[in-house]
């Protein structure tokens, strides 16, 4: 007896349970019925009673009703929603959301209601969702009052805020009371004061159209106020902007510095001018677009890491084409800038044309990944995971090129050869090998830059045509082959650009930049930080 006694209370809760369920869907059937019988008024006060109810399918019924999709089925006088679907209307019923067949208008009796009903079920529909379980609605409603303002939806707001513990959600409620109160003309001048400043504190565009609003339709001290706070918030959100101008500038210059650094190792340290280096590039980004096509047919589970994937293979492939360059057309051209210029020039015609007969010319699709797809904000600041993702590869490559080149053998070879090639020759160092390995880094680094921007580029047979030119200013103005020169050097010149795109345009923004660096190499001829080595002396 004992052990069915644990049984029997079980039985017991679950049959409240269910009794309880069907009391609550008799009740709301009894609340949908109330809307399809009387007048506009008694419709009205059905439209009260359940919104108070806070039923889950509450809002649905409403929005249908507002919409004219509510109907009562003639054939048996169930309450259904219908949409439209061909000749017919698709069904469902009202209580409980399920199915409900099909049917022409001719065999349905819609419940319909006039322009000041419409109005009551918004506000109904608006305290339903202040009221919601889910805190990410609520929060939507309460932004979506502030920008509406809606003077009907008071009484329910402050149903809500009674009731709300969530502070961030209580915060922005009280901020959609106050752009109610501002726009509402009767209000005392007391409360409109308090409002102002809780508006203010917002400081967004939203809140600056609200102030603005208010101090044209004010006077007096609410007037002045209102002014006061809305030339506040202009100043906060120029700081802002000034703030996300910085990102995007250094967005770009993580962008030039990918593009730039392995250039950096060829033409800084081996004194290489290498037009080609584009081409690198590109060729990491139809590593990726290869890669990715493999992904989609063969294993598209895998998508989401199909950039870790092809990193590895971006860097083998342009640093095996670097190699291969280096031993068949460079290595005979040392010390001859102007002919590896022209050399590499026509060299770089001729990886486009073979990716243009082997890919075709038009450009092709590069995913993004989930973990790269998105927006997140930080005060008023935007920022794109996609962009923050490159910022962060960029200062790993960097981070990791310099451990290669203090703390590896090539490293260390690399920069005797930099410092004095004759000397580290009769020392023993096989300096050809040593140049085949560092055109080869800086050719596989261009490569990992490929993979980077086929995300925010099209990846087409002139990809790389669009950041050479980029590439040699930020080496030229950082200091040629100093790494940490070529970073500042990004940076600054990726800032400096989007400073001035506002005011120049695009174009014209990098004549100005480009103009800048003429000037200050006249100054400084060596960059910014000057590098002793084969390639300055």
């Amino acid at each position: 007896m004992l052990l069915l006694r644990p049984f029997a209370v079980l039985i017991s809760v679950l049959a409240s349970l269910a009794l309880a369920g069907a009391a609550l869907a008799a009740d709301l059937a009894t609340l949908v019925g109330n809307l399809t019988t009387g007048g506009f008024s008694e419709r009205e006060a059905a439209i009260a009673a359940l919104a108070t109810s806070g039923e889950e399918r509450a809002a649905p019924i409403l929005e249908a009703l507002a919409a004219g999709q509510l109907y009562v089925r003639n054939s048996d006088k169930l309450v259904v929603i219908g949409k439209t679907d061909g000749n017919k209307l698709a069904l469902s019923e009202a209580i409980s959301g399920k199915a409900a067949g099909s049917a022409v208008e001719a065999d349905l009796d819609r419940v319909r209601v006039n322009n000041r009903l419409r109005g009551t079920i918004e506000a109904a529909v608006g305290s339903l969702t202040l009221m919601s379980p889910n805190p990410r609605v609520r929060l939507g409603a309460a932004d979506a009052l502030f920008k509406r303002r809606d003077a009907t939806a008071l009484a329910a707001l402050d149903q809500a805020l009674a009731a709300e513990r969530d502070p961030r959600i209580k915060r922005a409620m009280s901020e959609a009371r106050a752009a109610i109160v501002l726009a509402t003309p009767d209000s005392p001048a007391a409360q409109k004061l308090e409002a102002i400043a809780l508006v203010r504190d917002r400081a967004d565009r939203d809140s600056l159209g609200v102030l603005q609003v208010a101090a044209s339709a004010s006077d007096g001290e609410v007037k002045a106020a209102a002014m006061a706070a809305a030339a506040s918030i202009e100043q906060t959100l120029a700081a802002w902007q000034m703030a996300q101008n910085v990102w995007y500038g250094i967005s770009l210059g993580s962008v030039l510095l990918l593009a730039a650094i392995g250039l950096a190792i060829t033409f800084g340290t081996m004194g290489v001018i290498n037009m080609a280096h584009g081409e690198m590039v590109m060729l990491g980004a139809y590593t990726t677009f290869v890669v990715q096509e493999i992904i989609r047919t063969s294993a598209p589970n895998l998508f989401d890491i199909s950039l870790v994937i092809a990193l590895p293979l971006a860097f083998v492939v342009s640093g095996a084409v670097g190699i291969l360059i280096e031993r068949t057309i460079i290595r005979f051209l040392y010390g001859r800038p102007l002919d590896t210029l022209l050399a590499t020039w026509g060299l770089s015609l001729v990886l486009q044309q073979a990716v243009r007969s082997i890919f075709g010319s038009s450009n092709r699709e590069v995913g993004s990944p989930s973990w790269m797809s998105g927006t997140f904000q930080v005060g008023q600041l935007n920022i794109t995971y996609g962009r923050l993702w490159i910022v962060v590869f960029a200062l790993m490559v960097f981070v990791t090129l310099i451990l290669v080149l203090r703390k590896t053998p090539l490293g260390l070879y690399m920069r005797a050869v930099t410092q004095n090639r004759p000397m580290a020759s009769a020392v023993g160092i096989r300096t050809p090998r040593v140049d085949a390995l560092t055109f080869g880094l800086g050719s596989g680094i261009a490569g990992l830059a490929g993979v980077a921007l086929s995300q925010i580029d099209n990846v087409s047979p002139n990809l790389g045509q669009g950041y050479i030119i980029d590439s040699f200013m930020v080496v030229v103005f950082g200091g040629v082959g100093n790494l940490f020169g070529t970073l500042i050097g990004a940076l600054t010149l990726g800032v400096v650009n989007k400073f001035l795109e506002p005011y120049a345009g695009a174009v014209l923004g990098k004549i100005l930049v480009l103009v800048f660096i003429i000037m200050f190499i006249q100054r400084r001829p060596r960059g910014l930080f000057a590098l002793k080595g084969r390639s300055v002396e």
